[in-house]
């Protein structure tokens, strides 16, 4: 699997977890390697994503396997290192946010400051440090609430600033916009950019949510049963799935049987025989004439239109089978598994049409084989 250039987190970790009354046996079983900027573990429920996060940050302790922050092991089975949490300078934003409920934001800060390993937490220096971060994430017209008294919002810029009083090494960032509507979950986004940009240094952060991980993620990792099934800088592995379960984790709504009828390297162009006809996508380096696979579309790559056009490649005339509002627009559901995103005021034109056009760019089509 591709790597960051710049490693700054190096962790194999293999942790085992036995059967349960309601669970079964799990396997941790991971190498991550993080860069500078945001990386993201992207998975379903029960991946291990957050199995990860408690490795890293000395919440468990794996069975084999190391763990090296900015050249320091902070665990090493072999050799019988483990760092406790409060040893590792490890930033971590719980879902739950974790603040002192009998606090106000300031004390938060404060207690945070002053137990903070490595921290500077006396006097001026440390009032200084509170006042820094109140500022930083518009908070200090808040500092005397407690957090009852805090919107959602408003609890996940004290909890960051909390994580933040310690001058971590690492922060890591559990769901961290889990029950937030588009508008506060936005707004965090945008904290956390700047967070990044001004402070420098490396997040790791789990999310389930698809938008989410491609709002933020430098470099992805995704996480299956315990397994990285595909790494790599976020637009490349969006771009191109390694397998038909990777597409389908990355929002490929379109999964169609195809196979390769033609190759041209001069033009940079394949064919492919899918639903019938023939589609023309990108060249496939490394596949034959006869090769059969899949190709993988998503839906707002294709284009929904009443009337063939003219002077266009990879059209489809397909049955409409039913429509479904979503926030997009609308999902029209073809013959033949394929859907696509109209907007609403076209499909109040083509609404009597009993079949559309799907109309597919070359370079919307990937083929895994």
């Amino acid at each position: 699997m591709t790597a960051p250039t710049d490693v700054i987190v190096d962790a194999r970790l293999l942790k085992r977890l036995p059967p349960a009354r309601d669970s079964e046996a799990f396997d941790l079983n991971v190498h991550l390697r993080a860069g500078p900027g945001i990386t993201v573990l992207f998975g379903s429920s029960g991946a291990g994503k957050t199995l990860t996060l408690n490795c890293l940050a000395g919440f468990s302790r794996p069975d084999e396997g190391r763990i090296l922050v900015r050249d320091e092991i902070y665990f090493d089975a072999a050799a019988r290192v483990h760092l406790p949490p409060q040893q590792r300078r490890i930033g971590y934003m719980f879902q739950d946010h974790a603040l002192f409920p009998h606090m106000t934001v300031r004390e938060n800060l404060r207690f945070a400051a002053s137990v903070a390993a490595g921290a500077n937490s006396r006097g001026l220096q440390r009032n200084r440090r509170v006042n820094e971060l109140l500022d930083l994430f518009e908070l200090t017209d808040l500092a005397q609430r407690t957090p009852a008294q805090l919107s959602g919002g408003q609890k996940q810029r004290a909890a960051l600033a909390r994580v933040l009083i310690g001058e971590p090494r690492l922060l890591l960032l559990d769901e961290p916009t889990r029950g937030l509507d588009s508008r506060l979950r936005n707004a965090f986004y945008d904290v956390l950019h700047k967070t990044r940009q001004r402070l420098n240094i490396p997040a790791l952060l789990v999310t389930h949510d698809l938008d989410e991980c491609s709002e933020l993620a430098d470099f992805v990792y995704l996480i299956e049963r315990g397994r990285f099934v595909q790494a790599g800088p976020r637009d490349a592995v969006f771009a191109k799935p390694a397998s038909i379960e990777v597409a389908r984790m990355l929002g490929f709504e379109n999964i169609l049987t195809a196979e390769i009828v033609a190759l041209d390297p001069g033009r940079n162009t394949s064919r492919l025989a899918v639903l019938d006809t023939v589609l023309e996508g990108p060249y496939l380096p490394g596949h034959l004439i006869g090769d059969r696979g899949s190709v993988c579309i998503r839906e707002h790559e294709m284009k929904v239109a009443a009337s063939k056009g003219s002077g266009q490649v990879n059209r489809l005339s397909l049955r409409v089978l039913k429509t479904t509002p979503v926030p997009a627009g609308i999902r029209i559901s073809f013959e033949q598994g394929v859907s696509a995103i109209a907007g609403e005021s076209e499909w109040l034109e083509w609404r009597t049409n009993e079949r559309l056009w799907v109309t597919i760019h070359p370079q919307a089509i990937h083929f895994i084989g």
